[in-house]
């Protein structure tokens, strides 16, 4: 009920080798502050492949009932882009909820992360297929490669997951944890792009450089921990801003995050009133003034950052 309506036109991409025709159908975009229903397409970072859903839900550290109960609220809400990974120990809950609702699959992008363990090119593809089974689903929309792994060499990694893509069970592939050097070097291995790069941010853990590298080429940055593992909702300094708005301060770092164009936020919580209020952030809309505000709770340079991403 919190999501609103942005982006190009839908697109099939041509990735490499690989032809993606399910793709997400956002619409014009109509004002920034919009408030929609859950049926309506979700506000989207477009990448070079697929548009992201800007909200997606974090499911990490939430296992079995928990997990299923929240993920089926979060769909309710109107989330459209689901975060599991092998490391949670929840994909089969995750995709129970999934399964269970009223949502078409189409509908819902949805991400897993391939464990570090398992980096080598067989395992690659054998813990895929099993995640693919644990979640019930054909094809996953988004693979990415958990963190850096010393099991294997990134080039064999990749070249699994890209396999993975020509059988049509991946979609997408991205990495998480990597720097801009590490992200580099994926972008140049990979015979298909490298879509997304998951990584904490939070407006006390800044990401300027990661960012304005993504920014420029069509990466999106998915923000995990985004409310600074339960830092952000205690912040006088961001209630204060919140307060113009009648939000939260969770609320605005939240909007803080999605209203920078190449960044998707994650946040997670099994409880309803969050999964409600945190969805609810595409009905106002920061000035620069206040952007630049909540930057200076961190360690980032911003005025260079926000000249990049056309925020000033």
């Amino acid at each position: 009920m919190f999501l609103a309506v942005q982006g190009p036109p839908e697109r099939a991409a041509v990735l490499g080798r690989v032809a993606i025709t399910r793709e997400f159908k956002p619409t014009e975009v109509q004002s920034p502050g919009m408030v929609l229903g859950p049926d309506e397409p979700a506000v989207t970072v477009p990448t070079d492949g697929p548009e992201i859903p800007k909200l997606g839900f974090g499911t990490a550290r939430i296992t079995g009932n928990d997990c299923k109960r929240a993920v089926e609220t979060a769909l309710e809400v109107g989330y459209r882009h689901i975060d599991t990974a092998q490391m949670y120990d929840n994909e089969t809950a995750v995709g129970e909820a999934i399964a269970e609702s009223d949502v078409d699959r189409d509908d819902v992008f949805v991400v897993t992360k391939v464990h570090p363990d398992n980096a080598a090119r067989e395992d690659v593809l054998s813990s895929t297929r099993a995640s693919l089974d644990r979640l019930g689903v054909a094809t996953v929309d988004l693979l990415l490669l958990h963190a850096p792994s010393d099991r294997a060499p990134l080039e064999e990694t990749l070249g699994a997951m890209n396999d993975l893509q020509s059988e049509g069970v991946v979609d997408h592939i991205g990495v998480s944890n990597f720097e801009v050097g590490g992200l580099e070097r994926a972008r140049d291995i990979s015979e298909t792009p490298i879509v997304a790069n998951q990584v904490k941010y939070h407006p006390y853990h800044q990401q300027g450089e990661l960012l304005e590298y993504c920014a420029g080429r069509d990466v999106c940055l998915t923000a995990y921990s985004p409310l600074a593992e339960g830092a952000v909702p205690g912040d006088d300094r961001l209630a204060e801003i919140g307060d113009r708005y009648d939000k939260s301060a969770a609320q605005v770092a939240l909007r803080w995050l999605v209203q920078q164009p190449a960044v998707a936020a994650i946040p997670k919580t099994a409880t309803l009133a969050h999964i409600e209020a945190n969805a609810a952030v595409f009905d106002f809309e920061l000035t620069a003034e206040e952007m630049a505000a909540v930057a200076d709770l961190g360690d980032g340079v911003w005025d260079r950052l926000a000249a990049t991403l056309g925020l000033r």
